[in-house]
C-alpha cells in the first residue's frame, strides 16, 4: 500500500503517478517508476505555522531601472545563437551527443569571457579539475583567469556560489549532480528536476548566468524531464556529424533572441574555430558540377547558408527501391519525388533514391524543396546543372512554385560567390547581378533542367 504523500515519478518521461504500477502510462517504459515522497499531500499549500498572510506586490511595465549589459564572450558565433551574448540572470541549457564538443566549446567560451573581465566559474561533475587545465593548456587558455572545480553536491556547489560574485559559470554536466534533499540517485528524474531548479533560483536571484550541459538520449533528445527545457531561458543544441569537422550550434528556444539562429564551428587540433563564411566552406569550388547536384541559397537564422544538395537516382536490383537521405526530412523527399511523377513524368518507382546534403547541414526549411527537385531531376535525366546557378523554392502538391522569404537577400549571397544566375519562383526579382530565371510550375523547371542550351 502506499504511502500518505507518496508519489511516484517515471524516470523516463517525468510523468508524476499517484500508485505505482510496472508500466508507465504515459511512455509505455517498464519499471521506471521510482517513489518520491512528498511533505504534504498533493495540490496542498498550507501555510507555515505562525506565518503572516500577505498578498503580492504587482508592478506595472514600465521601469526605470536600465537592463544591465549583455555578457560578450568574444566568441561571435555563440553569442549571434544567443541572441547577441548572455544575459546576466539567464539560465541556458546546452545539449549533444557524446563527443561533439560540449565541454570544449564551454571552456572556450568561459576563458574567452573571463579575458574580457567577467568572473567565471567552470564546475564539473564529469572530469577531475586536472583534466581541466590539461584541455585549458592544449587549447592555448591556460592563462585565463577561470574559476575551476570538480564537486556533484548540489548543497556545496549552491553554497560556494554564494560566497563569491559570478558573472557565468558553467555545470558540466547536470545529469551528475545530486541533491541529499531526495533519495533517488544521481542522473534520475527526480534529482535533474531538483537540481536544475535550485540553480534556475540562483541565477534569477543573485544575477548569474548558468549555463547547463545536458546528455541525450539515443534518440537525440535530451536526458531527463521536459520540465528542465521549460525552466530554463534558451535551449542550444550542439550538433556535429561523425566524419565532419564542422559543428553546429542551434538554438531551440531563446526567451531573450531569435530560435532559429545558428553559429558554425570547425573543430581542429587548437579546439573549436569560429567559421565567418560557412557557404565557402560547404560547397564544393573544384571542378565542373556533376549531374545531380544543386545548390541551394538557403536561410539560417539571420545569416544566408549556400549548401549543395546531391542526389543519386539508380536502377534497382532488388524489388523494392531504397530511399535514403541525410540532412533533409525523409517525409519531405518522399512528397518531393510524387510531385515528380504526378506532375513532371519522372518516374523513380523502379529506381533506387540518394539524397544527401554535403557538409554535414541538416536543412529543414521549405524552401528547399525546388533545390531538391533540381538535383533528383539532374540525375534522373543525366544533365548537370549550370556552374553558376543557385536554386531555391517552394513546392505544392500541384506542382505550383510558392515564394519564399528573404529573396533578395538569398541573391546578394548568391552573388557574393560568385554565382550569377538563379532557378527560383516566378516572383523573384534579380538584383546584384543574379540574373533569375523565374518559374512558377514544378514541369517547367524539369524541361529547363533537361533543355542542355539553358545549361
Amino acid at each position: 500500500m502506499a504511502r500518505d504523500g507518496a508519489l511516484y515519478v517515471c524516470q523516463s518521461c517525468g510523468t508524476v503517478h499517484a500508485k505505482w504500477s510496472g508500466q508507465c502510462t504515459a511512455c509505455a517504459a517498464w519499471n521506471t517508476l521510482v517513489e518520491e515522497v512528498s511533505s504534504r499531500p498533493p495540490g496542498a499549500l498550507a501555510p507555515r505555522r505562525g506565518a503572516k498572510t500577505r498578498g503580492l506586490a504587482f508592478e506595472g511595465l514600465e521601469t526605470r531601472t536600465p537592463s544591465p549589459p549583455r555578457i560578450s564572450t568574444g566568441l561571435d558565433e555563440f553569442d549571434r545563437v544567443c541572441g547577441g551574448g548572455v544575459v546576466p540572470g539567464s539560465a541556458i541549457l546546452l545539449a549533444g551527443d557524446p563527443g561533439v564538443g560540449k565541454s570544449t566549446l564551454l571552456l572556450q567560451v568561459c576563458a574567452q569571457a573571463a579575458r574580457r573581465g567577467a568572473a567565471c566559474a567552470y564546475i564539473s561533475g564529469e572530469e577531475a579539475v586536472e583534466q581541466i587545465r590539461t584541455r585549458a593548456h592544449r587549447l592555448g587558455l591556460a592563462d585565463a583567469p577561470v574559476r575551476l572545480a570538480a564537486e556533484t553536491a548540489l548543497r556545496d556547489i549552491i553554497d560556494a556560489l554564494k560566497q563569491d560574485a559570478f558573472d557565468l559559470v558553467v555545470i558540466d554536466s547536470i545529469q551528475t549532480l545530486w541533491s541529499d534533499a531526495h533519495e533517488a540517485g544521481p542522473g534520475s528524474v527526480t534529482q535533474v528536476r531538483a537540481c536544475a531548479g535550485e540553480l534556475v533560483r540562483l541565477a534569477k536571484k543573485r544575477g548569474i548566468a548558468v549555463i547547463l550541459v545536458g546528455h541525450v538520449t539515443k534518440d537525440g533528445q535530451i536526458a531527463g524531464p521536459r520540465v528542465v527545457e521549460h525552466m530554463v531561458d534558451a535551449v542550444l543544441a550542439f550538433e556535429g556529424e561523425r566524419g565532419y569537422p564542422f559543428r553546429i550550434l542551434r538554438g531551440a528556444k531563446n526567451r531573450f533572441g531569435a530560435t532559429d539562429e545558428i553559429g558554425v564551428f570547425e573543430m581542429g587540433d587548437a579546439g573549436l574555430g569560429e567559421v565567418k563564411n560557412p557557404s565557402a566552406l560547404f560547397l564544393n569550388d573544384g571542378g565542373e558540377r556533376a549531374a545531380g547536384a544543386a545548390v541551394f541559397a538557403g536561410i539560417e537564422g539571420s545569416r544566408p547558408v549556400l549548401v549543395e544538395f546531391q542526389a543519386l537516382v539508380a536502377p534497382s536490383v532488388y524489388g523494392t527501391p531504397r530511399r535514403a537521405v541525410v540532412g533533409w526530412d525523409t517525409g519531405r523527399l518522399a512528397m518531393v519525388m510524387a510531385v515528380l511523377e504526378a506532375r513532371c513524368g519522372l518516374g523513380f518507382a523502379a529506381r533506387d533514391v540518394y539524397l544527401n546534403v554535403a557538409g554535414g547541414l541538416r536543412i529543414s526549411e521549405p524552401a528547399a524543396d525546388l533545390a531538391a527537385a533540381a538535383a533528383l531531376a539532374s540525375s534522373a535525366l543525366d544533365v548537370a546543372l549550370p556552374q553558376d546557378c543557385v536554386v531555391f523554392g517552394e513546392i505544392s502538391l500541384s506542382g505550383d512554385i510558392r515564394p519564399v522569404s528573404r529573396m533578395e537577400t538569398r541573391l546578394k549571397e548568391s552573388a557574393k560567390l560568385g554565382f550569377s544566375r538563379a532557378l527560383g519562383p516566378g516572383s523573384a526579382d534579380g538584383g546584384s547581378g543574379v540574373v533569375v530565371n523565374g518559374v512558377s510550375r514544378l514541369a517547367e523547371a524539369v524541361a529547363m533542367i533537361g533543355d542542355s542550351s539553358w545549361a
